[in-house]
């Protein structure tokens, strides 16, 4: 996922309720869908951070060696300044980037 091209909102944004179980037509589906895909994100975000952080990983960690890395620094406050994984997830949904189906329609 490209964090860099998210329009979802940095603060707290309230949301028209018809407009979030419009695609579900019930609420409590609609939100569970979220938050599953909110899980999902978390899960994305936190893999790609760790991994852009091991760049900066020295093999020996000593209270005294620790020093101030800008790059890293940097990498670190672009993750903190992303939007909370569940307004992206609540912006997937209301684009309809969010695949779900109905099983009980498939049978």
């Amino acid at each position: 996922m490209d964090f860099k091209k998210i329009n979802a909102p940095t603060s707290t944004v309230t949301y028209d309720r018809e407009k979030i179980d419009s695609q579900s037509d019930n609420i409590y589906k609609a939100i569970s869908i979220i938050s599953k895909r909110t899980v999902q994100i978390n899960e994305d975000i936190k893999k790609e951070l760790i991994s852009k952080l091991e760049e900066f990983a020295t093999p020996s960690e000593n209270l005294e060696e620790i020093f101030e890395n800008k790059e890293q620094i940097e990498v670190s406050k672009f993750y903190e300044k992303l939007p909370k994984a569940h307004a992206i997830a609540i912006d997937n949904w209301l684009t309809e980037k969010i695949y779900h189906r109905k099983p009980e329609q498939e049978k």
